[in-house]
């Protein structure tokens, strides 16, 4: 039998990644904020996982122990620490600027307990940050990381609204960035034109992961564009074009000398199963090259 271990899940930023903690003998509920000590230090976080059971195998150890509930003067000083952030965050655009430094500060972050401000940035190559770090030491007179982010992460932060209408996924609820192929925007019969399936970020759209799996599904029920298939009537003809959710089949037959379209619902057509791997056309090779050298997750071979 497996060995159990209690734990709860708790975030230190709004879309920030779980992490899991022993619950002692606090009773802690979901919203509740509670003081941790991490790597970097001593934290303020919230719970988003209740205490629950699960197989000791799937928790990093050691497990650290929540040190205590936050108390009105933790959330007192949590908010402080969100004001000098503020404040932390002109007085590094301004050295930044003084330096000459050709870097975008996204965002700054203060733990808990002061030890450390960290300062987040997105910069085209390699930045010389050494003399900004003691510049910036002498002011803040505590601990300075700089850390370079890349184009998700800085969206993933900044947050926005998306194509669809609604916040962004990245910024509301995701806490990890799934790996996203440009063969899924072929696979759901997307167009592959850069701003139709880019995000904010300007790399593909971490949404195309989610209907993946079920037109991966429905795909296989259905002729590929330009195979021959048997109609119910007996007639042969090449497909035009499918309909993945309806599954229905657009066809091109002849009838009487004359070439007409026809829509057949899948069922109704006889026809070789598909293959697994998808061709791409020459325009579609030179879309997705496009894409790899903007630094999309793309991965792809010309087949």
């Amino acid at each position: 039998m497996a060995n159990m271990v209690k734990i709860i899940g708790v975030r230190f930023r709004n879309v920030g990644k779980i992490y899991y903690f022993g619950p002692k003998d606090h009773d802690l509920q979901v919203g509740d904020h509670v003081i941790v000590e991490t790597a970097r230090g001593v934290e303020f976080g919230h719970v988003v996982l209740a205490p629950r059971d699960v197989d000791e195998k799937s928790v990093i150890q050691p497990l650290r122990d929540v040190l205590r509930p936050a108390t009105v003067e933790d959330e007192e000083r949590e908010a402080k620490n969100r004001d000098k952030e503020k404040e932390a965050h002109q007085i590094c655009l301004q050295k930044i600027q003084d330096h000459g430094l050709e870097m975008k500060l996204i965002d700054v972050e203060y733990t808990f307990d002061n030890n450390k401000v960290l300062f987040y940035f997105t910069a085209d190559g390699r930045v010389d940050f050494r003399a900004l770090v003691k510049d910036l030491a002498s002011v803040f007179k505590t601990r300075i990381e700089l850390r370079q982010i890349g184009v998700r992460d800085e969206t993933k932060i900044l947050g926005g609204i998306g194509i669809c209408g609604r916040p962004l996924c990245c910024h509301t609820y995701l806490t990890e960035f799934a790996p996203v192929s440009i063969k899924m925007a072929k696979e759901q019969n997307l167009s592959l034109n850069q701003t139709k399936i880019s995000g904010a970020c300007g790399r593909l759209m971490c949404c195309l992961k989610n209907e993946q799996e079920i037109y991966e599904e429905l795909n296989k029920k259905l002729p590929g564009i330009g195979d021959t298939v048997t109609t119910k009537e007996g007639l042969q003809g090449k497909v035009h074009s499918v309909s993945v959710l309806r599954q229905h089949v657009r066809v091109l037959v002849e009838v009487n000398d004359e070439k007409e379209i026809r829509d057949y619902k899948v069922e109704d057509l006889r026809f070789r199963p598909r293959k697994k791997k998808m061709k791409l056309s020459e325009e579609e090779f030179r879309e997705l090259k496009a894409l790899e050298d903007k630094g999309g997750q793309s991965s792809f071979d010309k087949e």
